[in-house]
């Protein structure tokens, strides 16, 4: 059976981590590359990696480098380059500087991986996937954010604490963009089954929505710098799901026009917005769409209107990508 490469580009705090989880998880041979300024550090992590295999029962080549030739034949890249945030910084100050490294990248990846699956994780998300997905060509199904994944594992985990129960019996589901403009739908939200409107006051609930809206800025706050664990957990979530074709439903910044009224009737001419997305071996293969209700249609449509804002200015200051 064939092993699965996967190649992750930025070998920063995210990028470093994914590699871990992905090694740990024994999913395929994976590369890490980063600029060759920072060559030496993609190779040392590669390499600490590597002699953790022993210790931890993974056979998983990890390779460092500088060269995309090196990310030929993957079936995943992982696009984790740009700045992070610092103190003060909303994800959309960094839209400038992180659209031309995200644009540099997209273009040696549609020359070394052209059959690829690209996961973004970059900042503004939302931006930076449109971004990708113009500057590739690719299908749109090829082409996905990873945003709703680490969304609702805060918000997963904002309740657990609240009501004191195990992680794993709490199910939650977030649409729309990434941050602040995120929709939390409660009524869709259980505990093993249970509402959690029967276990929680409106009150609680929306704390923790809100507290998940801004979990990134929180951690950035704590240590001057973007968060990286959960980040990064929630983007091999991902690649697992299509690694092993697991078909599993995870909240992504996938390609909508008439799904969830985000464009309708603009073929060709939509947006990545977060919803909950089908993952397999094909990349998104599938949108899951069901009705909203009235309110939570409008602050869809709120949210919407946020990620067609970060595109237009994508658009205009990058003409080509339009």
């Amino acid at each position: 059976m064939k092993r699965a490469k996967i190649s992750i580009i930025g070998a920063g705090n995210v990028g470093a981590t994914c590699a871990h989880w992905a090694a740990a998880k024994e999913l395929g041979d994976i590369v890490l590359l980063d600029i060759p300024d920072k060559e030496g550090v993609a190779k040392g992590k590669a390499l600490d990696l590597a002699c953790c295999g022993p210790i931890e029962r993974f056979d998983s080549r990890v390779t460092g480098t500088s060269d995309y030739a090196d990310i030929a034949g993957s079936d995943i890249v992982v696009v984790t380059a740009g700045l992070p945030r610092k103190p003060g910084m909303s994800r959309d100050d960094l839209i400038q500087t992180n659209v031309k490294i995200v644009k540099s990248v997209s273009e040696q990846i549609k020359v070394h991986a052209p059959d690829s699956i690209v996961i973004l994780v970059s900042n503004p998300l939302d931006a930076m996937v449109y971004t990708a997905w113009k500057t590739t060509g690719f299908p749109t199904h090829r082409i996905v954010g990873q945003a709703g994944a680490l969304d609702v594992a805060r918000f997963r985990a904002f309740l657990a604490m609240e009501i004191g129960c195990s992680i794993e019996d709490v199910s939650a589901l977030l649409l729309g963009g990434h941050g602040d403009d995120m929709v939390p739908l409660p009524r869709l939200t259980s505990v093993h089954g249970v509402p959690v409107t029967a276990l929680l006051s409106a009150e609680k609930i929306q704390a923790c929505v809100d507290r998940a809206k801004v979990g990134g800025g929180e951690i950035v706050k704590l240590m001057g710098t973007s968060a990286y664990y959960a980040p990064a957990s929630g983007t091999i979530q991902m690649v697992e799901a299509m690694v092993f074709d697991k078909k599993r439903i995870i909240p992504s910044a996938a390609y909508c026009e008439d799904a969830f009224g985000v464009a309708p009737g603009a073929k060709g001419a939509g947006y990545f917005v977060g919803v909950p997305a089908l993952l397999g071996a094909g990349g998104v293969e599938k949108i899951i769409e069901f009705e909203l209700e009235s309110d939570e249609q409008k602050l869809m449509d709120e949210s919407v209107s946020h990620v067609k804002d970060l595109v237009e200015v994508v658009r205009s200051q990058f003409p080509e990508l339009a």
